[in-house]
């Protein structure tokens, strides 16, 4: 669809126009607040890997919801934390980074939660990017960019009580605008959305409209790995496990990109897609506890993948997953780099 086209769909019953926004949305907040499972709900569908475990989130992911009148690139940013490693400083880097060029925030704030060090830490530091000079009280600040906070989770309160926690937010900061939402229920998702497209400045689409991420297939990949393997095990699980898709091997030379998938066989095909995965940990004594007794850990996540990676790859595939060493990975500067951080 052409801008033009875009634009002429925008028109509304009543014969206005309605002018076409576009612009990124950096989504914020304390590790573990819920934003990849907001995000994926504006979406629509899962762009970004949800987990109750924190710091899940490790680079900035772009989802983008293309509508009628606007477009929307959310980015799903990792939680800003005290860091104590270097992949901490780094993971705090991304975030600055995801913020330094936004036309609107959202600042998830989980009803069940009352706000704490953790989001006064990410207030200051907003105020110190986004807030107008003003002489007078500074904790009521005016906005250069809309910060809106979305107060998620309110399944989880009464009617009195989610009165209570909206006065508690607004007295927080100076939002723009309050949104109570739950994800898991979808409500006020909608109404989540057309204020996001409100706050928006106009501008032209950016993405296709059928596109809904800027991840590569082997980012995907590998992301939603590390999603199942943080599902699959207890709190034994290091947060040392990093997921690398090292190569994605075709059975013969007929894939081509196609609209309904990254990848596709255009002549039918009697082998698999392999996908090789390197899973690496910091110490060799966390080897056994990613791979499992007689691995049914490996087998249980290529069985629950299974049919994700082949919508992914547009094919039938299979998963070579390797569990490797990196010692100390997330304090050595090499290795952070190697693996993309």
């Amino acid at each position: 669809m052409t801008q033009q086209q875009t634009n002429d769909n925008s028109v509304s019953e009543a014969g206005d126009s309605q002018p076409y926004r576009s612009g990124f949305i950096a989504v914020v907040g304390r590790p573990n607040v819920g934003k990849s499972t907001l995000i994926n709900a504006i979406i629509g569908k899962q762009v970004a890997i949800a987990s109750s475990r924190p710091e899940t989130t490790r680079k900035a992911i772009r989802g983008i919801l293309t509508l009628d009148h606007a477009q929307l690139v959310l980015v799903d940013t990792p939680g800003i934390h005290k860091p104590r490693t270097l992949l901490g400083q780094r993971l705090n880097d991304v975030v600055d980074e995801s913020l330094s060029e936004v036309d609107v925030i959202a600042f998830v704030l989980p009803a069940d939660q009352e706000i704490g060090p953790g989001d006064r830490r990410i207030l200051a530091r907003l105020k110190e990017q986004y807030a107008r000079e003003k002489h007078g009280d500074e904790s009521d600040p005016q906005w250069k960019i809309p910060v809106i906070a979305v107060i998620t989770k309110i399944d989880m309160l009464d009617r009195e009580q989610l009165v209570a926690k909206l006065v508690e937010v607004q007295q927080f900061a100076n939002f723009a605008e309050l949104v109570p939402i739950s994800a898991q229920d979808g409500d006020n998702i909608d109404e989540l959305r057309d204020v996001l497209v409100n706050a928006t400045p106009e501008g032209p689409q950016m993405y296709p409209e059928d596109q809904i991420s800027e991840e590569s297939p082997e980012d995907t990949i590998a992301e939603i790995i590390r999603g199942a393997f943080l599902e699959e095990l207890d709190d034994e699980l290091p947060h040392s496990l990093a997921v690398i898709v090292d190569s994605i091997s075709y059975p013969d030379d007929d894939f081509n990109l196609d609209e309904d998938s990254a990848v596709h066989v255009s002549q039918p095909s009697t082998g698999k897609v392999t996908v090789h995965v390197s899973l690496y940990v910091e110490r060799n004594s966390q080897k056994p506890i990613i791979i499992g007794h007689r691995a049914e850990h490996l087998v249980h996540v290529k069985k629950r993948l299974r049919t994700p990676v082949n919508r992914i790859i547009g094919a039938k595939s299979q998963l070579d997953l390797h569990v490797k060493v990196a010692k100390d990975w997330q304090s050595n500067p090499k290795q952070l780099q190697r693996m993309g951080f």
